[in-house]
């Protein structure tokens, strides 16, 4: 079983309550009415209920099952103002202030996750990433485990030409464009935490550079090495190897040639990429050289789910989205 179905076969034994942010959106209707249907998530959009339902019809899709919630409309309005207004009191934020921005879906859509009454948020389709993290972290928070919201990707290999079937977890390849060591570290045990949440299997994380166990020397490998020793001392429950360039993360040969005493022995599940350049990078380069299905970005470090959608995603990468999203508020 692909880990793709082993995703959906877990969020089909405990749905979840997702809210769609962007629910007038033609590819959020099709995945919402698919995840329906699918019985993976109870599914609420929000946006114009006029505009959605015209919209539906135009697909010659059934809305059945499915909420739809205009803010501007919605009786939940004040009281989310309310909420939000103190959360962001000591920012300064008025009354008035929190009520106009209750009624846009991103801020509602948020509001409804930290007030209880949705499991997690997906968004994104129209909204771009800063105001989707934006949003998130001013009203969800972040997981007090962690210093800081990243992201990943879930990397999908189930293709007969893929060396090794199964998933790993990218990261970060979206959303800190420059981490320092003590960033690189947090984001590397962020990264583990989703492997092991998302696989149910033990993390193996290489924090990668272009110098393995002091092959070249520069700043920026010095950077892996001291987030290498601060995530090892943070968690030891880890099997992890640093610094190390990629062939010696993935190829056992070549790990038992070039790393010594490997935790990992070329069979990482997690890779940790120095920057953001050489994360987004990377991934792209797997998903279209070798067809790998890159899932993403996801976001990590939240005390509840949040998810981003890439502008140009597909009707698909919503419905994948929104599974994760689901085994994510199984926690």
């Amino acid at each position: 079983m692909s880990i793709l179905q082993q995703l959906i076969t877990r969020a089909q034994a405990a749905p979840g309550r997702i809210v769609l942010t962007e629910g007038e959106d033609a590819r959020i209707i099709t995945a919402g009415v698919k995840l329906t249907a699918d019985k993976i998530a109870t599914i609420t959009l929000l946006g114009d209920t006029d505009v959605i339902t015209a919209q539906a019809t135009s697909l010659g899709l059934s809305l059945d099952g499915i909420t739809l919630i205009n803010p501007l409309q919605s009786e939940l309005r004040q009281p989310l103002a309310d909420l939000l207004q103190k959360l962001r009191a000591k920012k300064g934020m008025t009354a008035e202030q929190a009520y106009e921005l209750t009624g846009q879906t991103l801020w509602f859509a948020n509001l409804l996750v930290k007030a209880g009454h949705q499991d997690g948020v997906v968004s994104g389709a129209i909204h771009t990433t800063g105001d989707v993290v934006r949003t998130a972290i001013q009203v969800i928070g972040v997981d007090k485990a962690f210093s800081m919201i990243s992201s990943f990707f879930l990397m999908v290999m189930d293709q007969p030409h893929h060396p090794r079937a199964g998933g790993m977890v990218f990261s970060d390849c979206g959303l800190v464009i420059e981490p320092d060591a003590a960033q690189l570290a947090d984001i590397a045990s962020a990264a583990a935490n989703s492997y092991q949440s998302l696989s149910g299997e033990a993390a193996k994380v290489a924090m990668l550079s272009f110098s393995t166990q002091g092959s070249a020397s520069h700043p920026t490998v010095d950077k892996v090495v001291e987030a290498t020793r601060l995530l090892k001392a943070a968690r030891p429950d880890l099997s992890v190897d640093g610094e190390v360039q990629l062939d010696a993360a993935i190829v056992p040969a070549i790990a038992a040639r070039k790393v010594k005493d490997s935790a990992v022995n070329g069979e990482a599940n997690v890779l940790v990429f120095p920057s953001l350049e050489a994360g987004n990078i990377g991934y792209k380069l797997v998903e279209r050289f070798s067809g790998a299905k890159a899932i993403g970005p996801l976001l990590q470090g939240l005390a509840q789910p949040a998810n981003d959608l890439s502008r140009g995603c597909s009707a698909d990468d919503v419905y994948y989205v929104a599974t994760v999203t689901v085994v994510q508020g199984q926690r």
